[in-house]
């Protein structure tokens, strides 16, 4: 439960219709397995005491009293647990027959949660309200629909129940409960199978669990109930904001995952629309020590692309159509219809040249109107340069080559500055000129300087002030760079023009360079980006989970350990961390300035609408528990 996860999961036993004391048996197995895997959130299947489609059978005194003895062996099994468990049965109270959730931790009983919406079964419509229920076996315990369980320990951990068809209405349980500073949902569940119900289902919660930035950890049962009329399903599910963590359709047993609490309030404190008022709700606490959470679903290398490879085209192609409307709409906006891009044969750039053509192209407009300007100087090799040219030819782009050398030669003699000093100087001086020629043809033709840079150098600032930090329509502004690689690549893979597609896989594997420097005695390459600032696969990943998710340093260490410990040793890994870090903070400045530009994946660091700090901000407490790590 250390640093935010906590460990939950959605149990299934194999339950017999009407036979309390073996589903009390199956359901014990579970209580067990769960503690040997450390979880701390179990849920069960609505009514899986008795099973869901006991029917009239609900009405006997004899199935009841069973539920109860269920109740307290599970009880009794439960003791000594670290484990909130919810616990489906039915529950006569008051002369009133509930479909309820039984709540225990380490074998305490905490309280019932009844189901709302009942009609067309035999159960009743609780009243408004919370109320003390006494049951053989066990202390008074609350009885609502509004209860709310709160670790002791760890604030933001609030669990709510909510039980079966509940989750259909227009103000659901879960919507009062994450409104009320709930942070996982424990979804009771217990439906018919169809031939759509798991897609269904699965799609609900990750509308659900996203709309109410909460946990969502889902059970219903499966082969164990009546098939006289139904088959029902074992879809069980645990998901977090709108992100599936582990989901499986048949099947008895456990499905496992980790929560991370911490993202989820972080979540809840960007959403302007999330607001919690607890009024109405009663808590109830629970909880012990805290403890180390042992990480076992998946963590992507790649934060900001699919997880399923199976879906990355679509997302390529979605993306670069978001690219290019959005220059769509600028061009049309001005009147200016003639993209000038610095094509310098990376594969930044390269994307701009394809989206740009994919613009001209939606408003029937020839990409000759497209200026293709390689401004070569003192660090182009003949590999770049030679597939910027390609590029913009293959496109059919107006292509310009302006060299700048003597240009930047004339500027260092004007300042007093040393060719041989190859310091910030020599390298701003070339960034700027480029875009001193490119802001000039733009004028002369009257374009729209589209800029390069990408996410990845907006986060790390590897990019010159007032140099190729600005543009007048900053295209790349929602692209990291592995989303650029990806849609170029994509791109490449479905081109019917083989030249192009050769030019652009040979981009693909050109090391990422600013081509500042000049080249070794033999014409080789010597300044490469990650080298400097470390390799744009972890820096996206540091994006993501430092930035994005709010992680703190050592948790997003952790991850970075876990998704990365096949490649990096951790004292790498706490380096380019700490790298990272420090230039987060440092060139905030030329992200509060940068130009216009659309978001792709929900984040960008645009100053109007993205991620916003102050430029003069200290990353001292950041950096100070890195340096402890």
């Amino acid at each position: 439960m250390k640093e935010g996860w906590i460990k939950a999961a959605a149990a299934v036993p194999a339950i017999r219709v009407a036979d309390t004391a073996y589903n009390a048996v199956q359901a014990a197995g579970c209580i067990r397995e769960a503690a040997e895997k450390e979880v701390r959130i179990l849920v069960f299947p609505e009514l899986c005491l008795t099973s869901a489609t006991c029917g009239d059978l609900f009405g006997q005194r004899i199935l009841l009293d069973g539920a109860l003895e269920a109740l307290r062996q599970v009880a009794q099994a439960a003791c000594g647990t670290e484990m909130l468990v919810f616990l489906g049965m039915p529950l006569s109270w008051g002369g009133r027959l509930y479909d309820v959730a039984a709540v225990l931790y380490g074998g305490r009983l905490l309280g019932f949660v009844p189901r709302t919406c009942v009609d067309g079964t035999p159960f009743a419509k609780p009243l408004d309200g919370v109320a003390q229920v006494t049951v053989p076996g066990f202390d008074p315990v609350y009885f609502g629909a509004d209860l709310l369980f709160a670790h002791k320990a760890v604030p933001e951990l609030i669990v709510a129940a909510q039980i079966g068809v509940d989750r259909d209405m227009p103000s659901s349980p879960a919507a009062r409960h994450t409104a009320a500073g709930a942070t996982v949902v424990a979804q009771l569940d217990a439906f018919p199978a169809t031939a759509y119900s798991a897609r269904d289902m699965v799609n609900d919660t990750v509308t659900d669990s996203r709309r109410l930035h909460c946990g969502w950890i889902s059970a219903a049962p499966g082969k164990g109930e009546s098939t006289a009329d139904k088959v029902y399903s074992g879809l069980c599910v645990v998901a977090e904001d709108g992100e599936i963590l582990a989901v499986r359709e048949t099947g008895d047993g456990l499905l496992v995952s980790e929560i991370d609490t911490d993202y989820l309030i972080a979540a809840r404190r960007r959403s302007a629309g999330f607001h919690s008022d607890g009024a109405g709700h009663t808590t109830v606490s629970w909880g012990g020590e805290l403890r180390k959470t042992e990480i076992t679903r998946a963590y992507s290398k790649t934060p900001f692309l699919p997880a399923d490879e199976k879906d990355l085209p679509d997302f390529c192609r979605r993306a670069l159509d978001i690219q290019a409307e959005g220059l769509v709409k600028r061009m049309t906006h001005t009147g200016y219809y003639r993209p000038v891009i610095g094509a310098s044969g990376g594969v930044d750039s390269t994307l701009v040249l394809l989206a740009c053509a994919s613009a001209l192209d939606k408003l029937g407009l020839p990409r000759s109107n497209m200026v293709a300007v390689t401004m070569p100087c003192f660090g182009t090799t003949s590999r770049t340069k030679n597939n910027a040219i390609i590029i913009a030819e293959e496109l059919g782009a107006t292509l310009r080559i302006i060299p700048i050398g003597d240009s930047v030669r004339e500027h260092f003699k004007a300042i007093g500055h040393d060719f041989d000093n190859q310091n910030v100087v020599f390298e701003n001086a070339q960034a700027r000129e480029r875009t001193m020629v490119l802001f000039n043809i733009a004028n002369e033709i009257g374009g729209l300087n589209v800029g390069t840079k990408d996410l990845s150098e907006q986060a790390d600032g590897w990019c010159t002030f007032n140099g190729d930090q600005i543009s007048n329509y900053d295209i790349n502004a929602g692209m990291t760079k592995t989303m650029v690689r990806a849609t170029v690549k994509y791109l490449a893979d479905n081109s019917p023009n083989p030249t192009l597609r050769e030019a652009l896989l040979d981009i693909l594997s050109t090391p990422v360079t600013p081509e500042l420097l000049p080249l070794s005695s033999s014409g080789e390459l010597i300044q490469k980006s990650e080298d400097s600032v470390g390799p744009y696969d972890l820096q996206d990943f540091f994006l993501h989970h430092l930035v994005r998710r709010a992680g703190r340093p050592e948790k997003v260490l952790r991850l970075a350990e876990y998704a990365y410990g096949d490649r990096y040793d951790r004292d790498t890994l706490i380096k380019w961390l700490r790298s990272y870090s420090v230039r987060l903070f440092s060139q905030q400045f030329k992200r509060s300035c940068t130009a216009d530009g659309p978001d792709v994946t929900g984040f960008t660091f645009s100053p109007r609408a993205g991620h916003k700090m102050p430029s003069d901000a200290s990353g001292g407490l950041w950096l100070d528990t890195i340096d402890a790590l």
